[in-house]
Protein backbone atom coordinates (compact mmCIF):
# COMPACT_ATOMS: atom_id res chain seq x y z
CA UNK A 1 0.00 0.00 0.00
CA UNK A 2 1.57 3.43 -1.34
CA UNK A 3 -1.49 5.70 0.65
CA UNK A 4 -1.24 6.91 4.20
CA UNK A 5 -4.43 5.63 4.52
CA UNK A 6 -5.16 1.96 5.83
CA UNK A 7 -7.16 -0.05 4.75
CA UNK A 8 -10.72 -0.97 6.29
CA UNK A 9 -9.25 -5.05 7.26
CA UNK A 10 -5.34 -3.22 7.57
CA UNK A 11 -6.74 -4.95 11.13
CA UNK A 12 -6.95 -8.27 10.63
CA UNK A 13 -4.25 -10.64 10.10
CA UNK A 14 -3.56 -12.74 7.21
CA UNK A 15 -0.91 -15.28 8.60
CA UNK A 16 -3.44 -18.17 7.48
CA UNK A 17 -2.99 -16.96 4.12
CA UNK A 18 -1.49 -18.86 1.83
CA UNK A 19 2.07 -16.90 0.69
CA UNK A 20 1.65 -15.19 -2.58
CA UNK A 21 4.91 -13.63 -3.14
CA UNK A 22 4.67 -10.28 -5.96
CA UNK A 23 8.40 -10.46 -7.47
CA UNK A 24 8.45 -9.74 -11.02
CA UNK A 25 6.56 -6.62 -13.12
CA UNK A 26 7.09 -7.54 -17.15
CA UNK A 27 7.09 -4.35 -19.35
CA UNK A 28 6.06 -3.96 -22.97
CA UNK A 29 9.06 -2.73 -24.61
CA UNK A 30 9.44 -2.22 -28.74
CA UNK A 31 13.37 -1.99 -28.81
CA UNK A 32 14.51 -4.74 -26.01
CA UNK A 33 18.24 -3.85 -26.60
CA UNK A 34 17.12 -0.35 -26.26
CA UNK A 35 15.25 -0.96 -22.82
CA UNK A 36 18.50 -3.06 -21.71
CA UNK A 37 20.73 -0.35 -21.84
CA UNK A 38 18.67 2.30 -20.15
CA UNK A 39 17.88 0.30 -17.22
CA UNK A 40 21.90 -1.18 -17.00
CA UNK A 41 22.58 2.70 -17.46
CA UNK A 42 20.43 3.39 -14.07
CA UNK A 43 22.86 0.36 -12.57
CA UNK A 44 19.78 -1.89 -11.93
CA UNK A 45 20.93 -5.32 -11.57
CA UNK A 46 21.01 -7.08 -14.54
CA UNK A 47 19.47 -10.67 -13.22
CA UNK A 48 19.00 -12.73 -16.73
CA UNK A 49 19.20 -12.37 -20.27
CA UNK A 50 17.80 -15.27 -21.66
CA UNK A 51 17.68 -15.81 -25.85
CA UNK A 52 15.66 -18.59 -25.63
CA UNK A 53 14.94 -19.12 -29.70
CA UNK A 54 14.90 -16.14 -32.11
CA UNK A 55 11.15 -15.22 -31.29
CA UNK A 56 11.83 -15.32 -27.73
CA UNK A 57 14.16 -13.42 -25.47
CA UNK A 58 13.85 -12.92 -21.40
CA UNK A 59 15.86 -9.62 -19.69
CA UNK A 60 14.98 -9.08 -16.10
CA UNK A 61 16.42 -6.63 -14.03
CA UNK A 62 16.23 -5.69 -10.30
CA UNK A 63 16.27 -1.78 -8.67
CA UNK A 64 18.77 -1.39 -6.08
CA UNK A 65 16.96 -2.57 -2.52
CA UNK A 66 14.12 -3.84 -4.37
CA UNK A 67 12.66 -7.15 -3.66
CA UNK A 68 10.50 -7.09 -6.97
CA UNK A 69 11.80 -7.41 -10.66
CA UNK A 70 11.01 -6.07 -14.24
CA UNK A 71 11.29 -8.43 -17.06
CA UNK A 72 10.88 -7.61 -20.53
CA UNK A 73 12.09 -9.07 -23.66
CA UNK A 74 10.61 -11.09 -27.34
CA UNK A 75 7.43 -12.92 -26.96
CA UNK A 76 6.55 -11.84 -23.31
CA UNK A 77 3.98 -9.73 -23.82
CA UNK A 78 1.27 -8.02 -26.02
CA UNK A 79 0.16 -4.89 -24.39
CA UNK A 80 1.80 -1.98 -26.11
CA UNK A 81 5.26 -0.85 -25.64
CA UNK A 82 4.79 1.69 -23.09
CA UNK A 83 1.70 0.90 -21.83
CA UNK A 84 2.82 -0.54 -18.15
CA UNK A 85 2.46 3.39 -16.33
CA UNK A 86 2.67 4.52 -12.54
CA UNK A 87 4.97 2.23 -11.55
CA UNK A 88 6.18 3.03 -7.79
CA UNK A 89 9.77 3.13 -6.63
CA UNK A 90 10.07 3.57 -2.99
CA UNK A 91 12.83 6.11 -1.93
CA UNK A 92 14.07 7.21 1.02
CA UNK A 93 15.13 10.66 -0.01
CA UNK A 94 13.42 11.71 -3.28
CA UNK A 95 15.59 14.43 -3.96
CA UNK A 96 18.75 12.56 -3.41
CA UNK A 97 17.18 9.71 -5.96
CA UNK A 98 16.16 12.14 -8.16
CA UNK A 99 19.17 13.90 -8.70
CA UNK A 100 21.24 10.19 -8.74
CA UNK A 101 18.83 9.20 -11.43
CA UNK A 102 19.26 12.27 -13.69
CA UNK A 103 23.19 11.64 -13.34
CA UNK A 104 22.54 8.21 -15.24
CA UNK A 105 20.66 9.46 -17.91
CA UNK A 106 16.83 9.37 -16.49
CA UNK A 107 14.62 12.53 -17.42
CA UNK A 108 13.10 13.15 -14.21
CA UNK A 109 10.58 15.48 -13.59
CA UNK A 110 9.94 18.24 -10.87
CA UNK A 111 9.14 17.17 -7.77
CA UNK A 112 5.87 17.47 -6.24
CA UNK A 113 3.62 16.73 -3.19
CA UNK A 114 -0.33 16.06 -2.90
CA UNK A 115 -1.26 13.70 -4.93
CA UNK A 116 1.01 10.79 -6.75
CA UNK A 117 -0.69 9.64 -9.34
CA UNK A 118 -3.10 11.32 -12.41
CA UNK A 119 -2.30 14.93 -13.36
CA UNK A 120 -4.27 16.65 -10.77
CA UNK A 121 -3.64 17.77 -7.02
CA UNK A 122 -0.29 18.11 -7.99
CA UNK A 123 2.29 21.16 -5.70
CA UNK A 124 5.51 22.23 -6.47
CA UNK A 125 7.87 20.71 -4.60
CA UNK A 126 8.31 18.43 -1.51
CA UNK A 127 6.31 18.28 0.79
CA UNK A 128 6.47 21.18 3.37
CA UNK A 129 6.76 18.91 6.26
CA UNK A 130 8.26 16.19 4.70
CA UNK A 131 5.58 13.80 5.60
CA UNK A 132 5.88 10.55 4.56
CA UNK A 133 4.23 9.22 1.04
CA UNK A 134 4.02 12.97 0.42
CA UNK A 135 6.52 13.60 -2.23
CA UNK A 136 6.64 12.51 -5.76
CA UNK A 137 8.82 12.87 -9.19
CA UNK A 138 8.55 10.76 -12.50
CA UNK A 139 10.27 9.45 -14.73
CA UNK A 140 10.24 7.19 -18.19
CA UNK A 141 11.80 4.49 -19.86
CA UNK A 142 12.83 4.47 -23.99
CA UNK A 143 9.47 3.31 -24.43
CA UNK A 144 7.54 5.38 -22.62
CA UNK A 145 6.83 2.91 -19.40
CA UNK A 146 6.54 5.59 -16.37
CA UNK A 147 8.30 4.83 -12.66
CA UNK A 148 6.69 7.22 -9.94
CA UNK A 149 9.34 8.21 -7.04
CA UNK A 150 7.45 8.20 -3.62
CA UNK A 151 9.49 9.32 -0.58
CA UNK A 152 8.66 7.08 2.52
CA UNK A 153 10.81 7.69 5.50
CA UNK A 154 7.86 6.58 8.14
CA UNK A 155 6.12 3.44 7.18
CA UNK A 156 2.39 2.83 8.24
CA UNK A 157 2.27 -0.24 11.25
CA UNK A 158 2.91 -3.79 9.70
CA UNK A 159 4.95 -2.05 6.49
CA UNK A 160 8.46 -2.39 7.68
CA UNK A 161 10.86 -3.56 5.19
CA UNK A 162 13.93 -5.42 7.11
CA UNK A 163 16.24 -2.73 5.17
CA UNK A 164 14.29 0.17 6.80
CA UNK A 165 16.40 0.32 9.81
CA UNK A 166 14.38 2.88 11.50
CA UNK A 167 11.17 0.92 11.34
CA UNK A 168 12.80 -2.26 11.91
CA UNK A 169 13.99 -1.15 15.31
CA UNK A 170 10.83 0.54 16.00
CA UNK A 171 8.76 -2.57 15.51
CA UNK A 172 11.62 -4.14 17.47
CA UNK A 173 11.14 -2.41 20.34
CA UNK A 174 7.33 -2.87 20.24
CA UNK A 175 7.87 -6.31 19.93
CA UNK A 176 9.80 -6.43 22.82
CA UNK A 177 7.06 -4.26 24.99
CA UNK A 178 4.27 -7.00 23.84
CA UNK A 179 6.57 -10.07 24.36
CA UNK A 180 6.77 -8.43 28.13
CA UNK A 181 3.54 -9.25 29.16
CA UNK A 182 3.03 -12.72 27.89
CA UNK A 183 6.91 -13.53 29.46
CA UNK A 184 5.59 -12.48 32.88
CA UNK A 185 3.05 -14.95 32.70
CA UNK A 186 4.09 -17.65 30.80
CA UNK A 187 6.20 -20.52 31.63
CA UNK A 188 9.95 -20.61 30.71
CA UNK A 189 10.61 -20.37 26.76
CA UNK A 190 12.01 -19.22 24.15
CA UNK A 191 11.43 -15.66 23.45
CA UNK A 192 12.42 -15.82 19.66
CA UNK A 193 9.73 -17.59 18.93
CA UNK A 194 7.05 -15.63 20.23
CA UNK A 195 9.29 -12.52 18.27
CA UNK A 196 8.93 -14.67 15.15
CA UNK A 197 5.17 -15.37 15.42
CA UNK A 198 4.62 -11.65 16.08
CA UNK A 199 6.56 -10.39 13.45
CA UNK A 200 4.75 -12.54 11.16
CA UNK A 201 1.15 -11.24 12.08
CA UNK A 202 1.98 -7.57 12.01
CA UNK A 203 4.25 -7.74 8.86
CA UNK A 204 0.75 -9.27 7.47
CA UNK A 205 -1.15 -6.37 8.41
CA UNK A 206 -2.13 -6.99 11.96
CA UNK A 207 -2.68 -4.64 14.76
CA UNK A 208 -0.56 -5.26 18.05
CA UNK A 209 -3.25 -6.41 19.90
CA UNK A 210 -4.45 -9.25 17.07
CA UNK A 211 -0.40 -9.76 16.67
CA UNK A 212 0.03 -10.53 20.14
CA UNK A 213 -2.93 -13.01 20.14
CA UNK A 214 -1.60 -14.53 17.36
CA UNK A 215 1.63 -14.93 18.99
CA UNK A 216 0.26 -15.86 22.07
CA UNK A 217 -1.69 -18.87 19.91
CA UNK A 218 1.15 -20.11 18.18
CA UNK A 219 2.94 -20.66 21.30
CA UNK A 220 0.01 -22.52 22.71
CA UNK A 221 -0.38 -24.43 19.98
CA UNK A 222 2.86 -25.07 18.14
CA UNK A 223 5.30 -24.81 20.86
CA UNK A 224 2.97 -25.93 23.56
CA UNK A 225 4.16 -23.43 26.17
CA UNK A 226 0.48 -22.43 27.32
CA UNK A 227 -0.03 -19.66 29.76
CA UNK A 228 -1.83 -20.96 33.19
CA UNK A 229 -5.40 -19.97 33.68
CA UNK A 230 -5.62 -17.14 36.54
Amino acid sequence: MTDTRESADAGQSTSGAVPLRFEVVVLPVADVDRAKAFYEGLRWRLDADFPIDEHFRIVQFTPPGSPTSIQFGLGTSTAEPGSSQGLYLIVDDVEAARADLISHGANVSEIWHGRGLGSEGHKPGVDPKRASYGSFASFTDPDGNSWLLQEVTNRLPGRVALTDVQGLADLLLETSLRHGSFESVAPAHNWWDWYAAYFDARQNGATPDAASAEANRYMAEVKRVVVPAS
